[in-house]
This record gives structure tokens, sequence and C-alpha cells, in this order.
């Protein structure tokens, strides 16, 4: 059997709400048998320690960690649910651009979204591998086989 997949979980962790959905999502992959538990990286858990949040040093340092985690991961798997508590639908721009550039780099890209009923970026759903749609399909993390990596689609409206 090949190793267990490396995972970097990108998405918003600005609120409350934001690191709820991050969790959750979580959870469910550190369940999946074919995820290395212990390798999952998770962007708010790692900041950097020798710098004032915001300063130039810390966003220097923080967006190479970043992407030198994402090159490290075998996948990313994206929360797409930004501000919904707050009625705006637009995945995070930061983790657009984090989809974007593992696109670029060869690895899978999976999305997980807990609206169901909402429409999605064409370049987003065009770079994903599979997409999980509402919190009813979410939970299919678990077991989803990320050895196999199946195409996984949901129609939905483009924007």
């Amino acid at each position: 059997m090949p190793s267990k997949k490396q995972v970097y979980l990108a998405g918003p962790f600005f609120s409350p709400e934001q690191n709820d959905r991050l969790d959750q999502v979580a959870d469910l992959l550190i369940k999946n048998p074919t995820i290395d538990a212990d390798s999952l990286f998770k962007p708010g858990q790692h900041p950097y320690p020798d710098a004032e949040f915001g300063t130039f040093e810390w966003q220097v340092a923080t967006f190479n960690v970043d992407t030198r985690q994402i090159d490290q991961a075998d996948v990313v798997v994206a929360v797409m649910d930004f501000k919904s508590e707050e009625g705006e639908f637009e995945p995070d721009s930061g983790t657009m651009w984090e989809c974007g550039y593992a696109f670029a780099h060869n690895k899978p890209v999976i999305l997980a979204r807990f609206r169901d009923n909402l429409p999605i970026n064409l370049m987003l759903a065009g770079s994903a591998t599979a997409i999980f749609n509402g919190e009813a399909d979410i939970e299919n993390l678990s077991t989803y086989d990320f050895f196999e990596l199946h195409n996984k689609y949901v129609q939905t409206d483009i924007f």
C-alpha cells in the first residue's frame, strides 16, 4: 500500500464559524484511512512566532511557509465557505490563490463547500479533481479514496 497522503487544508480561519468549518473538515480527513493525519497542515495553526502578526516580516514568512507546505503536500483540500454567516458567498481570495497555486504545480485540488445551493467560480470548478457540495456530501471526505482520486463533480451554476 502506498504511503498515506499529506494534505494542505486551505480555507479562511478569521472567525469562529470559519474555524469550526475547517475543524469539521479536518476531523473527517483525520478519519480517512488514506490520509496521514499527523501531517495534515492547517495554516492558521502554524503562525510565524518571530515577528508580530501583520508585520512585513510576518507576511513574508507566512507566505513562504504556506507555499512550501503546498509544495510538500500530496493534495490540497480547500473549504470554499468564507463569510456565509454574513451573507457573503464568494470564496476567500487567499484560499482561491492556494487552489490556483496547487493546480499550477500539479497538485490535486479537492473543494469542500457547506452550502450546496450556490454558484461556483468556473476557474475553481475547472481546477478541482473533486467537489464535495453541501454538509451531507462533505461527510464523504472521511471515505474518499485519496489514492485513486476519482473525479467527482457537481452540477451547479457558475460565475
